[in-house]
Parts: structure tokens; C-alpha cells; sequence
């Protein structure tokens, strides 16, 4: 599998706090090795888009489109409580 990053993506990533972007390039590589991985507890958010949230920290998530044998990272923001 490879990631691939949409535009969108790219520039919530850039706002990101330093912290946020380590810990989601941790859980990114975590997500490339197992997708069922504890920590990222992924699961589906969108059933009828194919869209997967997962785990960035107990504060921020990253959402996931499968296609083919690539992760399109959609997304990262503060999880809305």
C-alpha cells in the first residue's frame, strides 16, 4: 500500500500543531504496517463514501479513503467532542 494525500489534507496537515504532525506521521507508518492496528482504532465513518477515521491522539483525527492499493488521506482535524 502507498499513501497518497489530497490538497485538503495538506493544508489542515500544515496548520497542525508540530506535536499533531509527528504523532500522525507515527500513526501513518502504524497504518501502513496493520490497518487494524489498536492504537489507530480505525473504523468506518462513511459507509456509502468508503471513508475510514482513524486515530491521530486522543484530540485529533485523520480520515481514510481505500482505493485500489493506495490510503487517500481525505483529512485531519481536532475531533469534535
Amino acid at each position: 500500500m502507498k499513501f497518497l494525500r489530497t490538497p485538503h489534507f495538506e493544508r489542515n496537515y500544515a496548520k497542525a500543531p508540530q506535536q499533531v504532525q509527528g504523532a500522525f506521521d507515527k500513526q501513518s507508518s502504524l497504518l501502513l504496517q496493520n490497518f487494524q492496528h489498536p492504537s489507530l482504532r480505525a473504523k468506518k465513518y462513511d459507509a456509502s463514501r468508503g471513508i475510514w477515521q482513524a486515530r491521530v491522539n486522543k484530540d485529533w483525527r485523520f480520515y481514510v479513503l481505500i482505493q485500489d492499493d493506495a490510503y487517500l488521506i481525505v483529512n485531519i482535524i481536532p475531533h469534535p467532542k
